[in-house]
């Protein structure tokens, strides 16, 4: 049969149907869906989303915020004439409901504020592009820390953030570079020479024909290339800090790497044990409520040396220092203890002196012999004479039950507070360089305490109260 007869005859044949012995009574009649139709319902965006919802819930939160940092950037005024800008209300209530959704693309925000019902409701009309978005959560860093700041402040006054212990651990990111990117110092070198030149010939290009029809194509190429030329400069720049490391850890300093990609992205040993470029995000948070109340990011895969600059900010944000500082024996040194004396009480586990824990026949017949474990005290827990009456005070600190007990709950919130960011999509960075990475470390903190906020003290947010719509809700 000819390719036409076919299409003829399944163009003329009738409907095709289950092959099924009819049902005694007849065949039954059902309503099947019309698509073609057209839904003569059209509906308001505020009846979009239920009154419990999310998104509601977030922009409660954003709209009694002090934005006024925001609102200085903004030129335009009314009465003149210029571009008016989105409300910044708008732009930080879709960035924290897309980090409680799982969401760190602004062009996937940007596509959802067209497609899903809560970014619309939360735009309420307004067109918003990825670029906007993108450069709002790079550029205001400074204000998310700010806002984290000021969520913490309102959870001290009701009591729920109340400062006996914090909890300290670090999470590293994949960052948005591919270890591919990571070049010698001699090979970024040549790199460099090379951007350089290509830099220098586009330039003369666009000065010997300024009226060519692909002037804007030839600018599109030399932005490009002039930002190749700047992360390459990026990377030399970095190279030393990276060769003084190869050196302390016995290697040779000339066999450092820099990403041209991302320069300030390190290659860190990841919790599956492989190596990848990536970046340290530090939280710290309150026990008694799993509240964040510090952040940072650090580019360094150790946490060695992040104690005592998190407690410094803890007492920043706070007004004052935590009773006790929870934390791993990854942040354990001596430098960091004394740098903390004084202000709050160390508890970490007391590492096993290295002579010992090679000597693995000695480690048996203490741990099978009941008696001689009785009558042999721990020698790590002895204050040396080489210590600092912190470091003294710290190791006798952890041979107490007490301080056992109260350990225990170092795991219970720092590794929550982990696995919640992990949760709401911190597996890869979104974006390139530390700023911007502080800047998206922060807004995961200021979404992770709105909900702390919302579990805790839903007055805060008006829930309840009569100062919102939202009904209210059980904790």
């Amino acid at each position: 049969m000819s390719n036409d007869k076919c299409a003829e005859t399944c163009t003329t044949s009738a409907p095709i149907t289950p092959i099924q012995e009819p049902p005694p009574n007849g065949v039954p009649r059902v309503h099947m869906p019309d698509r073609s139709q057209i839904d003569p319902r059209p509906r308001e965006l505020e009846f979009l989303l239920p009154e419990w919802h999310t998104a509601r819930i977030v922009w409660g939160y954003v709209i009694g915020l002090n934005l006024s940092d925001l609102y200085a950037q903004i030129k335009a005024f009314e009465g003149s004439e210029g571009r008016t800008p989105i409300a910044p209300e708008i732009l930080l209530a879709l960035w924290l409901y897309a980090t409680l959704d799982g969401v760190g693309s602004a062009r996937e925000v940007a596509r959802l504020t067209e497609e899903s019902d809560a970014y619309r409701w939360i735009c309420g009309g307004v067109s918003v592009n990825y670029h906007t978005l993108a450069d709002f959560r790079s550029q205001s860093g400074e204000t998310f820390s700010q806002l984290l700041t000021d969520s913490l402040a309102s959870l001290m006054s009701v009591g729920v953030v109340d400062l006996e212990s914090v909890a300290q651990d670090g999470i590293r990111v994949r960052a948005s570079a591919g270890a591919a990117s990571f070049r010698t110092k001699v090979t970024l070198e040549e790199l460099l020479e090379i951007a350089h030149k290509r830099v220098q010939d586009l330039k003369q290009e666009l000065h010997d024909d300024p009226g060519a029809c692909n002037r804007r194509k030839q600018a599109a190429m030399l932005r490009a290339v002039t930002e190749r030329e700047a992360r390459i400069e990026a990377a030399l720049a970095r190279l030393p800090e990276l060769a003084e490391i190869k050196e302390r850890q016995g290697e040779k300093p000339e066999s450092a790497r820099a990403s041209t990609t991302d320069a300030d992205a390190t290659v860190m040993k990841m919790g599956d044990g492989g190596f990848r470029p990536a970046y340290n995000i530090e939280f710290s948070g309150d026990t008694k409520s799993m509240a964040i109340t510090g952040v940072d990011v650090v580019t360094t895969g150790s946490d060695m040396a992040q104690m005592a600059p998190m407690v410094a900010q803890v007492v920043t944000r706070c007004g004052r220092a935590p009773k006790n500082w929870l934390v791993d024996g990854g942040f354990v040194a001596h430098d960091q203890i004394d740098a903390v004396s004084g202000l709050t009480m160390v508890i970490a586990p007391v590492p096993k002196p290295k002579a010992a824990a090679k000597d693995k026949k000695a480690v048996a017949d203490i741990q099978t012999t009941t008696e001689l474990k009785l009558k042999t005290p721990d020698d790590r827990y002895r204050r040396k004479p080489t210590d600092s009456p912190a470091v003294g005070d710290w190791r006798e600190r952890m041979d107490t039950d007490e301080a056992r007990e109260l350990y225990k709950k170092r795991a219970a919130t720092a590794e929550c507070i982990n696995a919640q960011a992990r949760n709401r999509g911190l597996q890869q960075l979104p974006v390139r360089g530390l700023v911007k990475v502080k800047a998206v470390a922060r807004l995961f903190a200021l979404a992770h305490n709105l909900m702390v906020t919302l579990r805790l003290a839903p007055q805060l947010l008006g829930i309840g109260t009569g100062l919102s719509a939202m009904p209210a809700m059980a904790t």
